[in-house]
């Protein structure tokens, strides 16, 4: 269970983050990619944030995951200068792929598909004796 201050800090970072991201992708001039910060949490001792990325076109999306991890310190350093004000120290960053997305899609295929699981459950592989 979150505190109301992990909460607070894990909204402000998703937000800060976010233009700090988008603003980066629109000063290098790259073109079709789009960079959402879709959660935010943060440990119960406010030492590290994990930020979670949904990056669209996904062909692209691990090339710039690892860009932004191998930038994280630079991100951090501009997240100190931009809440100098509201915050003492800015947790570590660490940044995951969030693909809920990719699995909504796959479910969706699932339901539509000919096996549907949820109509046949016998079709599904676990569910076959050995």
């Amino acid at each position: 269970m979150e505190s109301p201050r992990q909460k607070k800090i894990a909204t402000l970072l998703q937000q800060e983050i976010a233009k700090l991201l988008q603003g980066a992708v629109r000063k290098e001039g790259v073109s079709n990619l789009l960079i959402s910060v879709t959660k935010v949490t943060v440990t119960v001792d406010l030492s590290i944030a994990k930020i979670y990325l949904s990056l669209f076109p996904p062909a692209k999306a691990l090339e710039v995951l690892e860009g932004v991890k191998s930038n994280r310190f630079q991100v951090k350093h501009d997240l100190a200068k931009l809440l100098k004000n509201q915050l003492r120290k800015v947790p570590d960053l660490a940044f995951y792929l969030d693909d809920s997305l990719d699995y909504i899609e796959k479910i969706d295929q699932a339901l539509e598909a000919t096996n549907n699981p949820i109509k046949n459950p016998e079709s599904l592989v676990s569910r076959k004796k050995k």
